[in-house]
């Protein structure tokens, strides 16, 4: 087996609210969409996102009234300084300010108009080596 590309489906109560979102804010652009579907990508090495709505006779029954919860979409960035302060210029809610753990990972968090949380890290040299 060889993976080519890595996608997370997502299933929440507004599609076209999360597009914009990672469209406006995170630099996806639309790949396909329809009603109740779209799918996102972008030209590195990020993850794809599809974004279904609930309720949407594609996913099999037990699936389908399952809302994105309990899950982080991480992205391991660099400049997440900046990154944090222009999304904070945009309005972008931070729900969790940038800090730095003693292992050496700086991070912070954002949600999607639908709750899904969104963390960017970065990875730098521990300020407590164990």
């Amino acid at each position: 087996m060889q993976i080519t590309v890595s996608t997370v489906s997502l299933t929440v109560d507004d599609v076209a609210a999360s597009q914009r979102f990672f469209t406006s804010h995170l630099g996806y652009v639309e790949q396909a969409a329809a009603d109740g579907f779209a799918s996102l990508t972008r030209d590195d090495a990020a993850v794809d996102i599809v974004l279904l709505a609930r309720g949407i006779e594609v996913l099999p029954a037990d699936q389908r009234d399952q809302h994105a919860s309990g899950l982080i979409v991480a992205f391991t960035t660099t400049g997440i300084e900046d990154e944090e302060k222009r999304l904070r210029a945009e309005g972008v809610d931070i729900t969790m300010p940038l800090r730095e753990e003693p292992w050496g990972e700086r991070l912070f968090q954002i949600k999607d108009p639908n709750g899904v949380v969104i963390q960017f890290v970065e990875w730098v040299t521990p300020s407590d080596p164990a």
